[in-house]
Parts: structure tokens; sequence; C-alpha cells
């Protein structure tokens, strides 16, 4: 037989046997990871609440926190809303299917 670059065209393949362990479950749900990401969502509104009612009553120590704590809430509602908008074109998505 012939060879490549040294290597020996008779040489079998070896080959790994594969787990026979179970598939095991996911740690969360689909579900829980949602209400855990609106509870965040929450906590960062509430937080940024504070932060700005802190702010115009004059007790606020620095603007910068006040700040990171809104554009915290911020990006937590956009990406709440983002989420929400792949829910549903998934939706669509199934609902277009043939059958």
């Amino acid at each position: 037989m012939t060879t490549i670059a040294g290597i020996s065209s008779q040489i079998p393949l070896s080959v790994t046997k594969s787990d026979s362990q179970p598939v095991g479950t996911a740690e969360k749900n689909f579900s829980d990871y949602l209400s855990s990401t609106i509870d965040q969502a929450v906590n960062a509104e509430h937080s940024s609440d504070a932060a700005v009612e802190k702010l115009s009553a004059g007790k606020a120590q620095n603007m910068h926190q006040v700040m990171l704590a809104v554009e915290e809430a911020d990006i937590s509602l956009r990406m709440l809303v983002q989420i929400r908008n792949k829910a549903l074109q998934a939706y669509d998505d199934i609902m277009r299917m043939q059958i």
C-alpha cells in the first residue's frame, strides 16, 4: 500500500465508544429562565427609581451611580422586549408550519 506523508493506509481508525449514560435533564427550563430574567429587570427598575428619587431629594452622592442604575434598567427592559419579540416570532413561525 502507499503511504501519504508517512502514514500507512492499513492502520485502522480507532473508534471511541459512546457514553451509555442517559441524557440528563436541564437544570433550568425556559419558564424558570424567563421568570428570573423578568425578576432581574424588575429589580433593576426598582433600583433605578430609588436612585432617581435620591437624586431628586439631594441625597445622591454620585451622579455617575444614578446614571448607571438608569442605564442598567433601560438595558434590562430592552433585553426583555427582545426576548418577547423572539418568542412571538417563534410562535408565528410554528403556526405557519405545514403539517
